[in-house]
């Protein structure tokens, strides 16, 4: 058990989709912070206000290593927030040493690099696309199966050279972690799996090292002046795999769902290709790809007024996606409209922990869009809209499938 200085007063839900969005809106009426019950007997504040939110995200009195600032948590002690914050990598590293991990990674994802890769990005986006041709184009298909899915999952598979052989279970395992709506023996055993997967990944670049970042972090971890851990490497294994995929499958099924959605606003980016990186922008605004990233904790008593004082020691949930819905930061918020002028949104975090894969996701989205729109031109959803199935969890904000019907030309 975590301790926490206060009762919480409802359940975070995990039905995911519309029904998370009207609970963070009932969150942030609520309050600055309201304390929340999360599974496997763990409560938490939940930040849904977007001052807040940004106000959290670089406060020196939290932190986002639970390890050694709540001596009593016992590691592996809950199942669930185990990948979460068992981990040592720049997610939950602080001062200098998430200094030296972060500059392990994000000299490959710096915005030169990631141009690089834009053939790359090209070539598989042909592919899929050519792929989808041979499905029927007047029965219903499975877009996020067929690409959305599959392009950010075999990209960063081949940054880091996982195998053909072993991506089918590590992506498996990657959407499993991700559930909070599974029983505490569930999640034990995808995370002694996920670790496996990674040890098995890391035994094979041993053997044969190649041009990824996986070997090359391994060879940080064996050679390096300031060498990684075992654990270290693990754990970033875990978050850039799991992390540089996740994000952007979420990213292309919303944007494409609400364009499809709002054929007016994708005849006009149609017309101006150049204007996808506004539906992209829009659609990281208005649905966030992860709504809540376990977790950060206080190291120091918070005063947030109206009555609300979080504690050191006490778990803070920040919904990342609570600036960018929340009313009193954007006029009607759950509208999608790229021609709104603010598209401000904190999906890529804020401060010291920003995604280094932000570079990468808006890249490959600003690839898949317009390529996907030109070869199917009367693509359209086969379902309505508020009708596709989110995933059941708190943490992510997807889709388990976007049925489309293609309609070839």
């Amino acid at each position: 058990m975590i301790a926490f200085s206060a009762s919480p007063t409802t359940t975070l839900d995990s039905s995911g989709g519309k029904c998370m969005y009207e609970q963070v809106d009932s969150l942030r009426e609520m309050g600055p912070a309201v304390p929340v019950q999360l599974p496997e007997g763990v409560s938490a504040w939940s930040v849904t206000r977007g001052d807040i939110a940004r106000l959290l995200l670089t406060h020196p009195g939290v932190s986002r290593n639970l390890k050694k600032n709540v001596p009593s948590y016992q590691p592996g002690s809950v199942p669930w927030l185990s990948p979460w914050v068992d981990v040592d990598s720049m997610a939950t590293a602080e001062g200098k040493e998430h200094a030296r991990l972060r500059k392990l990674i994000t000299p490959a994802f710096t915005p030169r690099r990631v141009e690089a890769m834009r053939p790359r990005v090209e070539a598989i986006v042909t592919r899929l696309l050519d792929e989808l041709e041979s499905q029927p184009g007047d029965e219903p298909s499975d877009l996020h199966a067929a690409f959305s899915y599959r392009l950010p999952t075999e990209m960063i598979c081949e940054l880091f050279g996982v195998p053909d052989e072993q991506r089918p279970r590590v992506l498996d395992l990657f959407v499993a972690v991700g559930k909070t709506d599974v029983s505490e023996e569930e999640s034990l055993a995808v995370n002694e799996e996920l670790v496996a997967a990674m040890r098995t990944l890391i035994e094979t670049k041993r053997h044969d090292p190649g041009d990824d970042l996986t070997s090359f972090l391994l060879a940080a971890h064996e050679e390096g002046d300031d060498p990684l851990t075992e654990h270290e490497l693990i754990s970033t294994l875990l978050l850039m795999i799991g992390g540089g995929s996740t994000t952007t499958i979420n990213l292309i099924d919303h944007t494409v769902r609400e364009l499809l959605a709002h054929p007016e606003q994708l005849n006009t980016v149609r017309a101006a290709p150049e204007r996808f990186r506004d539906a992209i922008e829009e659609s990281l605004r208005a649905h966030c790809p992860v709504m809540h990233l376990p977790m950060r904790w206080a190291i120091e008593d918070i005063d947030l007024g109206e009555g609300v004082t979080i504690r050191a020691g006490d778990a803070i949930l920040i919904c990342y996606g609570a600036h960018g819905r929340d009313p009193g930061v954007h006029e009607d918020p759950a509208s999608f409209d790229i021609e709104r002028s603010d598209k401000e949104h904190l999906a890529f975090g804020l401060g010291a922990h920003f995604c280094p894969g932000s570079h990468l996701a808006r890249l490959e989205a600003e690839v898949a869009l317009p390529a996907l729109f030109d070869r199917f031109p009367r693509l359209e959803l086969a379902v309505a809209p508020d009708e596709t199935e989110p995933e059941h969890t708190f943490i992510g904000n997807g889709l388990t499938s976007l049925p489309v019907f293609l309609h070839h030309e």
